[in-house]
């Protein structure tokens, strides 16, 4: 394994279940927030992120490992 691959499949083992939990807050926020009808900018920009950095390791690991 090279060092790009190896520091992915590193970056997805121990940071997925932050970026899991960053998701699940924002949406949980989000759904909170619009319920109120309050501003929502702030949680979606995070839930935009932690969504593009778990689908990026998880598609950079499966085609990794191939």
């Amino acid at each position: 394994m090279n060092f790009l691959l190896l520091f992915l499949f590193w970056i997805g083992w121990c940071f997925m279940p932050i970026w899991c939990t960053v998701f699940c807050m924002n949406l949980v926020s989000i759904m909170k927030k619009v319920k109120h009808e309050e501003k929502t900018t702030a949680n979606t920009v995070w839930l935009i992120i932690s969504l593009t950095m778990i689908m990026w390791t998880t598609a950079s690991q499966a085609m990794g490992f191939e």
